[in-house]
């Protein structure tokens, strides 16, 4: 018995660093959003026409994924079907519409800023949700990787609004996003689904929208090169990293992926330092500083003291 959770934990912690690397590239895809959504400003399109864009035309590219998940989708029970669906319009779909209103009130730098609450938040709501333990260690590490995030996104006066409210909502509904999909992953339900619906249900609610219609009447306009900024928004900044992120979730507890998001943010602005020679001042290299010990230290304590969760060892065995 002892060989084989000797065995057990040895898997467990190779899969770890699997989901580790996974979590980070689906961060740096997300990282291409401000550039994307940045073209796309320029041309015309409002923060609310850039996420019906995100997110409808992601779903459009996934459906190619329909005939295979067709056959689990029409056994789900109503139950199911509202769990999956509440993860998706409070973590794709809410997300983007809180982030997206704190932008027009405090500004680009303080709402990313503070939509990177979102490890605090997924530290409350694994414990309660997913009974997932929360260690002093994960607790300073994540305090410090959103303090990072913080100076990195220094530049822009913030002022205590609904701005600041809404940012923070940004923050809970994407932690969420993780949460409420690993516990549906718990409820035996496969990654490939969940992201599926975590894309499409929100998409269906976009197409209940006058706006979304409007805004692809006024795609069509444009040149070629504006749908390559949509697809990139799409496919490399939504439909890359989510399927990434939720196959991450299988091998991870939530909080624990929810901090290495942190490189969304390192990647944003590296990509404005070179496509929009945007520098960074001092402060903002503290907090590039900050960001990468609470990942390296976050990667090495949790690599080295990670148990194996019990419905993993439950999985393995049947």
């Amino acid at each position: 018995m002892a060989n084989i959770d000797s065995g057990t934990t040895i898997q467990y912690s190779h899969q770890s660093w699997i989901g580790t690397i996974q979590i980070i590239t689906a961060a740096i895809c997300w990282g291409t959003l401000g550039i994307f959504s940045t073209y796309l400003n320029q041309i015309g399109f409002s923060g609310w026409q850039v996420t019906i864009l995100r997110i409808v035309t992601a779903a459009v590219i996934i459906l190619a994924m329909l005939p295979t998940l067709w056959p689990q989708l029409i056994k789900l029970r109503p139950k199911q079907w509202f769990g999956l669906a509440l993860q998706s319009l409070i973590g794709v779909l809410g997300m983007s519409v809180c982030y997206f209103f704190a932008v027009s009130y405090v500004g680009a730098g303080p709402a990313v800023a503070l939509l990177y609450t979102a490890p605090v938040f997924s530290l409350l709501f694994s414990k309660f949700l997913l009974s997932e333990s929360i260690t002093r260690k994960s607790i300073a590490l994540a305090f410090m990787a959103v303090f990072g995030v913080g100076l990195t996104m220094l530049g822009e006066q913030a002022q205590v609004n609904w701005g600041v409210l809404l940012g923070l909502a940004a923050g809970m509904c994407y932690s969420l996003y993780g949460v409420l999909g690993k516990r549906a992953m718990h409820d035996a339900h496969p990654a490939p689904l969940v992201f599926f619906t975590s894309v499409v249900i929100s998409a269906c609610g976009l197409l209940l929208l006058p706006k979304t219609y409007q805004t692809y009447e006024q795609l069509m306009s444009l040149p070629l090169l504006t749908w390559s900024y949509v697809l990139g928004l799409s496919l490399l900044g939504t439909v890359v990293p989510f399927g990434l992120y939720m196959k991450a979730l299988e091998k991870l507890p939530a909080s624990r992926a929810s901090v290495f998001t942190i490189f969304e943010p390192l990647t944003a602005i590296a990509l404005a330092m070179i496509l929009l020679h945007q520098a960074l001042t001092w402060i903002q290299y503290l907090g590039v500083t900050l960001i990468l010990l609470a990942a390296l230290l976050n990667a090495v304590v949790n690599g080295t003291t990670t148990r194996v969760p019990r419905w993993l060892k439950r999985r393995q065995t049947v």
